[in-house]
């Protein structure tokens, strides 16, 4: 399957298409033709029906998936086979306590792991309480936690919605962080270190151009980095 055989209509096609294709930001962005914007139905993108936006939590949860600011600080799906590749390239190997050890890490960075990973899954609303990310507090929160997404450090695990007092979710969903190691278990913890970063990035280079057919090999470099 590529990215040109995909149409959402339903929550049931964009798990099929994560799962097929491995990877699948959620935004238009450099690689053209390469999102659900850009293939789902039009009834369905933020027209008041349910959709993609509302699909997130649920999807996550069925298929166990990555989800978080992974590529040009956009949302994008990895499906669990493929997040192992993925957080092995990104870190580059390490796990957070030798990348930190071998002085890689920005203090604020390790502070917010360590609260995610003590506390993990924590809602956003949690994490900047306990790391005092207010007026007059700590800053760069957005910063920080896009840093570690990118890094494949953390991820989001569900979208928690508010309810109203007829029992109603309203909002946009708050947005809930675990690690990989917590919300993926096991088999992610034994294999991400399998392969080496630089044979884990070959990989998923040769995926995306087997993927995105019609793609730049140089955009597709770039927007791996």
């Amino acid at each position: 399957m590529t990215i040109n055989d995909i149409y959402i209509r339903t929550i049931e096609d964009l798990e099929a298409a994560v799962t097929e294709l491995g990877f699948l930001p959620f935004f238009e962005n450099s690689l053209t033709g390469f999102s659900i914007e850009e293939h789902v139905d039009p009834g369905i993108w933020f027209t008041g029906s349910e959709g993609p936006w509302e699909w997130k939590g649920p999807v996550i949860a069925d298929l166990q998936c990555g989800y978080g600011k992974f590529f040009e600080k956009k949302a994008a799906y990895i499906s669990p086979e493929w997040f192992i590749d993925f957080a092995n390239y990104r870190r580059d190997g390490y796990d957070f306590d030798a990348r930190f050890e071998d002085g890689l890490v920005y203090h604020g960075d390790k502070t917010m792991y360590d609260l995610i990973d003590n506390n993990a899954p924590i809602l956003s609303k949690r994490l900047k309480h306990l790391g005092n990310y207010r007026k007059g507090g700590n800053k760069g929160f957005d910063t920080i936690i896009n840093r570690l997404q990118a890094q494949a450090y953390v991820i989001i695990s569900d979208f928690r919605y508010m309810i109203d007092r007829n029992g109603n979710e309203y909002g946009w969903g708050v947005a809930e962080y675990s690690t990989p190691e917590h919300f993926m278990g096991e088999t992610f913890r034994e294999r991400v270190y399998d392969r080496t970063p630089e044979e884990s990035y070959e990989r998923i280079y040769e995926h995306f151009v087997s993927i995105l057919p019609d793609a730049d090999e140089k955009k597709i470099r770039k927007f791996l980095k």
